[in-house]
Protein backbone atom coordinates (compact mmCIF):
# COMPACT_ATOMS: atom_id res chain seq x y z
CA UNK A 1 0.00 0.00 0.00
CA UNK A 2 1.60 3.26 -0.85
CA UNK A 3 -0.51 5.38 0.85
CA UNK A 4 -2.84 4.76 3.97
CA UNK A 5 -6.23 3.50 3.28
CA UNK A 6 -9.48 1.96 4.41
CA UNK A 7 -9.66 -0.92 2.47
CA UNK A 8 -8.02 -2.82 -0.22
CA UNK A 9 -9.27 -4.25 -3.40
CA UNK A 10 -10.09 -8.39 -2.46
CA UNK A 11 -11.15 -10.44 -5.29
CA UNK A 12 -14.89 -10.98 -3.90
CA UNK A 13 -14.85 -7.03 -2.20
CA UNK A 14 -13.08 -4.91 0.04
CA UNK A 15 -10.79 -5.70 2.63
CA UNK A 16 -10.57 -3.44 5.51
CA UNK A 17 -7.21 -2.21 6.95
CA UNK A 18 -6.19 -1.29 10.31
CA UNK A 19 -6.84 2.41 9.40
CA UNK A 20 -10.63 1.42 9.14
CA UNK A 21 -10.46 0.74 13.16
CA UNK A 22 -13.13 2.49 14.97
CA UNK A 23 -12.49 3.54 18.87
CA UNK A 24 -16.38 2.27 19.36
CA UNK A 25 -14.82 -1.21 19.56
CA UNK A 26 -11.95 -3.57 18.90
CA UNK A 27 -13.67 -5.08 15.83
CA UNK A 28 -15.53 -1.96 14.85
CA UNK A 29 -14.81 0.03 11.50
CA UNK A 30 -15.06 4.04 11.60
CA UNK A 31 -18.03 6.11 10.03
CA UNK A 32 -15.56 7.57 7.22
CA UNK A 33 -14.52 4.14 6.08
CA UNK A 34 -18.30 3.10 5.42
CA UNK A 35 -19.82 6.44 3.86
CA UNK A 36 -16.52 6.83 2.03
CA UNK A 37 -17.14 3.17 0.45
CA UNK A 38 -20.40 3.33 -0.10
CA UNK A 39 -19.78 6.78 -2.10
CA UNK A 40 -16.93 5.91 -4.05
CA UNK A 41 -19.32 3.04 -5.69
CA UNK A 42 -22.48 5.33 -5.85
CA UNK A 43 -20.19 7.36 -7.80
CA UNK A 44 -17.62 5.34 -9.70
CA UNK A 45 -21.15 3.26 -11.09
CA UNK A 46 -23.99 5.61 -11.01
CA UNK A 47 -22.70 9.30 -11.66
CA UNK A 48 -22.84 11.69 -14.63
CA UNK A 49 -20.95 14.50 -15.65
CA UNK A 50 -24.41 15.79 -16.41
CA UNK A 51 -25.34 15.92 -12.64
CA UNK A 52 -24.41 16.76 -9.51
CA UNK A 53 -24.05 15.09 -6.44
CA UNK A 54 -26.61 17.16 -3.96
CA UNK A 55 -27.58 14.45 -0.96
CA UNK A 56 -25.95 11.49 -0.12
CA UNK A 57 -27.60 9.50 3.08
CA UNK A 58 -26.03 6.88 4.89
CA UNK A 59 -28.25 4.81 7.04
CA UNK A 60 -25.80 2.43 9.47
CA UNK A 61 -27.89 -0.03 10.69
CA UNK A 62 -25.56 -2.14 12.33
CA UNK A 63 -21.82 -2.23 13.47
CA UNK A 64 -19.27 -2.73 10.46
CA UNK A 65 -16.64 -5.01 11.05
CA UNK A 66 -13.14 -6.41 10.27
CA UNK A 67 -14.52 -8.76 7.76
CA UNK A 68 -14.60 -8.76 3.64
CA UNK A 69 -16.98 -6.03 2.84
CA UNK A 70 -18.81 -5.76 -0.65
CA UNK A 71 -20.92 -2.97 -2.05
CA UNK A 72 -24.58 -3.71 -4.26
CA UNK A 73 -26.03 -0.80 -6.24
CA UNK A 74 -29.18 -0.01 -7.55
CA UNK A 75 -30.43 3.04 -9.22
CA UNK A 76 -33.63 4.10 -8.29
CA UNK A 77 -34.84 6.60 -10.70
CA UNK A 78 -33.24 8.11 -13.61
CA UNK A 79 -34.88 11.59 -14.56
CA UNK A 80 -34.02 14.17 -17.00
CA UNK A 81 -33.15 16.09 -13.94
CA UNK A 82 -33.08 14.29 -10.48
CA UNK A 83 -31.19 10.52 -10.44
CA UNK A 84 -31.49 8.78 -7.46
CA UNK A 85 -29.57 5.29 -6.59
CA UNK A 86 -28.92 3.09 -3.73
CA UNK A 87 -25.76 1.16 -2.02
CA UNK A 88 -25.91 -1.60 0.37
CA UNK A 89 -22.80 -2.29 1.86
CA UNK A 90 -22.87 -6.04 3.01
CA UNK A 91 -20.75 -7.83 5.61
CA UNK A 92 -21.51 -11.75 6.00
CA UNK A 93 -24.95 -12.02 3.86
CA UNK A 94 -25.65 -9.04 5.94
CA UNK A 95 -26.65 -5.38 5.23
CA UNK A 96 -24.48 -3.10 7.08
CA UNK A 97 -25.25 0.10 5.91
CA UNK A 98 -27.14 1.58 3.30
CA UNK A 99 -26.61 4.62 1.28
CA UNK A 100 -28.57 6.98 -0.77
CA UNK A 101 -27.47 9.82 -3.90
CA UNK A 102 -29.27 12.56 -5.05
CA UNK A 103 -27.75 14.06 -8.09
CA UNK A 104 -29.39 17.46 -9.82
CA UNK A 105 -28.53 17.92 -13.33
CA UNK A 106 -26.99 21.54 -13.43
CA UNK A 107 -28.82 24.84 -13.95
CA UNK A 108 -28.85 28.46 -13.61
CA UNK A 109 -29.83 30.01 -10.51
CA UNK A 110 -33.61 31.93 -10.20
CA UNK A 111 -33.65 35.64 -10.29
CA UNK A 112 -33.50 37.55 -6.73
CA UNK A 113 -31.78 37.37 -3.67
CA UNK A 114 -31.82 35.17 -0.54
CA UNK A 115 -31.66 35.12 3.20
CA UNK A 116 -28.13 33.67 3.59
CA UNK A 117 -26.66 32.88 7.18
CA UNK A 118 -23.27 34.62 7.95
CA UNK A 119 -20.75 32.45 7.96
CA UNK A 120 -17.27 32.23 8.12
CA UNK A 121 -14.61 29.74 9.22
CA UNK A 122 -11.95 30.43 11.56
CA UNK A 123 -8.03 30.82 10.23
CA UNK A 124 -6.96 26.78 10.08
CA UNK A 125 -3.66 25.85 10.30
CA UNK A 126 -1.21 25.10 7.37
CA UNK A 127 -1.27 21.17 6.42
CA UNK A 128 2.49 19.68 7.61
CA UNK A 129 2.29 16.09 6.28
CA UNK A 130 0.72 14.41 8.71
CA UNK A 131 -1.89 12.05 8.13
CA UNK A 132 -3.54 13.53 11.61
CA UNK A 133 -6.31 16.24 11.24
CA UNK A 134 -6.63 19.68 13.19
CA UNK A 135 -9.35 19.68 16.01
CA UNK A 136 -10.40 23.11 17.27
CA UNK A 137 -12.92 24.46 19.49
CA UNK A 138 -13.58 28.50 20.51
CA UNK A 139 -11.97 28.43 24.13
CA UNK A 140 -8.71 26.02 22.80
CA UNK A 141 -7.95 27.04 19.41
CA UNK A 142 -6.81 24.39 16.89
CA UNK A 143 -4.54 21.26 18.30
CA UNK A 144 -3.92 17.99 17.16
CA UNK A 145 -5.44 16.13 20.21
CA UNK A 146 -9.18 15.62 20.58
CA UNK A 147 -8.81 15.02 23.99
CA UNK A 148 -7.81 19.36 24.47
CA UNK A 149 -11.42 19.96 23.53
CA UNK A 150 -13.41 18.31 25.54
CA UNK A 151 -15.28 21.44 26.59
CA UNK A 152 -18.43 23.16 26.39
CA UNK A 153 -17.47 25.53 23.50
CA UNK A 154 -18.21 25.18 19.26
CA UNK A 155 -15.99 22.32 17.66
CA UNK A 156 -14.31 22.20 14.54
CA UNK A 157 -12.54 19.73 12.24
CA UNK A 158 -10.26 20.35 9.80
CA UNK A 159 -9.14 17.01 7.66
CA UNK A 160 -8.51 15.78 4.39
CA UNK A 161 -9.46 12.24 4.59
CA UNK A 162 -7.46 9.32 3.59
CA UNK A 163 -8.32 7.00 0.65
CA UNK A 164 -11.32 4.72 0.65
CA UNK A 165 -8.79 1.75 -1.21
CA UNK A 166 -5.33 1.73 -1.70
CA UNK A 167 -3.68 3.29 -4.82
CA UNK A 168 -6.63 5.14 -5.82
CA UNK A 169 -7.56 8.73 -4.85
CA UNK A 170 -10.29 9.66 -3.63
CA UNK A 171 -12.43 12.50 -5.46
CA UNK A 172 -13.99 15.52 -4.42
CA UNK A 173 -17.59 14.14 -3.68
CA UNK A 174 -15.95 11.13 -1.70
CA UNK A 175 -13.72 13.28 0.43
CA UNK A 176 -16.14 15.50 1.28
CA UNK A 177 -18.52 12.86 2.60
CA UNK A 178 -16.07 10.84 4.64
CA UNK A 179 -15.03 14.23 6.17
CA UNK A 180 -18.43 15.00 6.59
CA UNK A 181 -18.65 12.49 8.49
CA UNK A 182 -16.89 14.47 11.47
CA UNK A 183 -20.08 16.03 11.95
CA UNK A 184 -20.81 13.79 14.69
CA UNK A 185 -17.59 15.05 16.22
CA UNK A 186 -18.09 18.28 16.38
CA UNK A 187 -21.36 18.35 17.60
CA UNK A 188 -21.47 15.16 20.38
CA UNK A 189 -17.84 16.14 21.69
CA UNK A 190 -18.63 17.15 25.20
CA UNK A 191 -16.78 17.66 28.94
CA UNK A 192 -16.64 13.91 29.25
CA UNK A 193 -15.89 13.12 25.63
CA UNK A 194 -18.17 11.28 23.17
CA UNK A 195 -21.40 9.44 24.26
CA UNK A 196 -23.76 9.54 21.39
CA UNK A 197 -23.13 6.73 18.93
CA UNK A 198 -24.26 8.57 14.93
CA UNK A 199 -26.71 6.57 13.59
CA UNK A 200 -26.89 7.97 10.27
CA UNK A 201 -25.13 10.52 8.32
CA UNK A 202 -26.58 13.04 5.85
CA UNK A 203 -24.43 15.29 3.35
CA UNK A 204 -26.12 18.20 1.50
CA UNK A 205 -23.78 19.45 -1.17
CA UNK A 206 -24.38 22.93 -3.15
CA UNK A 207 -21.35 22.41 -4.73
CA UNK A 208 -17.99 20.28 -4.41
CA UNK A 209 -14.57 21.00 -2.34
CA UNK A 210 -11.76 22.41 -4.23
CA UNK A 211 -9.21 21.28 -1.81
CA UNK A 212 -7.99 18.21 -0.94
CA UNK A 213 -8.13 19.66 3.34
CA UNK A 214 -12.08 21.09 4.29
CA UNK A 215 -13.43 22.21 7.81
CA UNK A 216 -16.05 20.93 9.74
CA UNK A 217 -17.96 23.24 11.94
CA UNK A 218 -20.61 22.64 14.59
CA UNK A 219 -24.02 24.48 14.09
CA UNK A 220 -26.50 22.68 16.67
CA UNK A 221 -26.50 20.15 18.90
CA UNK A 222 -29.98 19.02 20.27
CA UNK A 223 -30.74 16.07 23.09
CA UNK A 224 -33.67 14.96 24.48
CA UNK A 225 -34.17 11.07 25.99
CA UNK A 226 -30.86 9.73 24.91
CA UNK A 227 -31.75 11.06 21.15
CA UNK A 228 -29.14 13.83 19.70
CA UNK A 229 -29.35 15.38 16.82
CA UNK A 230 -26.54 17.77 15.24
CA UNK A 231 -25.40 19.74 11.78
CA UNK A 232 -22.81 21.01 10.61
CA UNK A 233 -21.49 23.33 7.57
CA UNK A 234 -18.30 22.63 5.56
CA UNK A 235 -15.78 24.81 4.21
CA UNK A 236 -13.17 24.90 1.95
CA UNK A 237 -11.13 27.85 0.98
CA UNK A 238 -14.03 29.54 -1.24
CA UNK A 239 -16.25 29.38 1.75
CA UNK A 240 -19.22 26.97 2.81
CA UNK A 241 -20.19 25.02 0.32
CA UNK A 242 -22.29 21.81 2.08
CA UNK A 243 -23.81 21.01 5.64
CA UNK A 244 -23.83 17.81 7.46
CA UNK A 245 -26.88 16.33 9.60
CA UNK A 246 -26.53 13.46 11.90
CA UNK A 247 -28.94 11.47 14.26
CA UNK A 248 -27.35 9.28 17.44
CA UNK A 249 -28.13 7.42 20.60
CA UNK A 250 -26.80 7.99 23.72
CA UNK A 251 -23.98 4.87 24.27
CA UNK A 252 -22.64 5.86 27.61
CA UNK A 253 -21.39 1.71 28.05
CA UNK A 254 -18.34 2.74 25.76
CA UNK A 255 -18.01 6.34 26.04
CA UNK A 256 -14.77 7.47 24.20
CA UNK A 257 -12.60 9.61 26.71
CA UNK A 258 -10.03 10.95 24.96
CA UNK A 259 -8.06 12.11 27.84
CA UNK A 260 -7.91 8.39 28.61
CA UNK A 261 -6.26 7.50 25.22
CA UNK A 262 -2.86 8.10 23.38
CA UNK A 263 -2.96 9.46 19.77
CA UNK A 264 0.33 9.14 17.81
CA UNK A 265 1.11 10.27 14.05
CA UNK A 266 -0.39 7.26 12.14
CA UNK A 267 -3.63 7.65 14.11
CA UNK A 268 -6.61 9.10 11.71
CA UNK A 269 -9.83 8.34 13.21
CA UNK A 270 -11.29 9.84 16.23
CA UNK A 271 -14.20 7.77 16.61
Amino acid sequence: MSRPAHFTAADDGFTPTTYAQSHWGTDHLNGPAVVGLAARALEQKCGSADFRPARLTVDLFRAARNALTTVELRVVRDGHRVRTAECDVVQDGRVVARATLVQYRFSTAPPGDLWRVPQSFPDAPAPDGSMMPFVGSDDVGWTRSPAEHQNASRKRFYNDGIRVLADEQNSPFVRAAMVAESTSLVTNLGTAGIGYINGDLTVALSRLPVDEWIGVQADSHRAADGIAVGTATLFDSLGAFGAGTTTAIANPAVQIDFSTRQFRVGDINYE
